[in-house]
C-alpha cells in the first residue's frame, strides 16, 4: 500500500487499532483470568464487551470504505503484550500481579486513546462525519475504562505489597 493520501494514512490506522482490538481482546480475557481482586477482574470483563463493540465498529467504518476489514500488524501493542508476558513469566505475588496488570491495562488504554485521536481527524477531513462518529464513540469508551482503571489503581491496597 502507497502512503500518498490522507486516506492512505487513515486506512493505515484503521487497520492497525483493528489489530490492536483484537490482539486485547485475548489479553483482556488473560488479565481478567490473571487477577484475583473481583473488582479489577469485574473491570477486564466488562472492557473486553465494549472491546467487542469496538471491532463491530470498525467494522462498519471498513464498510464504508466498501473493503472488507484488515489488520495491521500493531507494533505497539504487541510490545505491551510481550512486556506483560515477560513480567508474567517472572511468576509475582498476586497482589503484585493484579497491580501490574492494571498497570498494564492503562498503558494500552493510552495507547488506544491516541490511535483513536489521531483516526477522528482523518475521517473529518474525508468527510467521513459517520466514521468520525463510531470513532469517537470508541475514544470515548477508551477515555472512561482508563478512568475506571486509573480508580481502581488509586484505591489498591497497597499494605499487602511488601516495599522491599
Amino acid at each position: 500500500m502507497s502512503m500518498d493520501t490522507i486516506q492512505d494514512l487513515f486506512e493505515h490506522g484503521l487497520e492497525d487499532i483493528y489489530h490492536a482490538e483484537h490482539q486485547l481482546l485475548d489479553a483482556l480475557e488473560e488479565l481478567e483470568g490473571n487477577t484475583e481482586r473481583e473488582e479489577i477482574s469485574q473491570a477486564f470483563s466488562e472492557h473486553r464487551e465494549e472491546t467487542q463493540d469496538q471491532i463491530d465498529r470498525l467494522e462498519e467504518v471498513f464498510d464504508m470504505f466498501g473493503e472488507p476489514p484488515e489488520k495491521e500488524e500493531c507494533e505497539g501493542i504487541e510490545g505491551l503484550l510481550e512486556e506483560y508476558e515477560e513480567f508474567a513469566s517472572m511468576d509475582p505475588a498476586q497482589d503484585v500481579m493484579d497491580y501490574h496488570n492494571m498497570a498494564a491495562a492503562e498503558k494500552t488504554e493510552h495507547y488506544e486513546i491516541a490511535a483513536y485521536g489521531n483516526l477522528i481527524p482523518l475521517a473529518d477531513q474525508l468527510g467521513m462525519d459517520e466514521a468520525a462518529d463510531l470513532l469517537e464513540e470508541n475514544l470515548r469508551e477508551e477515555q472512561d475504562a482508563l478512568e475506571e482503571l486509573t480508580e481502581l489503581t488509586e484505591e489498591f491496597e497497597m499494605d499487602a505489597i511488601p516495599a522491599e
